[in-house]
């Protein structure tokens, strides 16, 4: 999506993709 790289720290999508993990 955006950010998924970096863990989700720097857009909120990011965060969503890590706590699908």
């Amino acid at each position: 999506r955006f950010a998924i790289r970096e863990g989700g720290r720097t857009v909120g999508a990011g965060t969503v993709t890590e706590i699908l993990k």
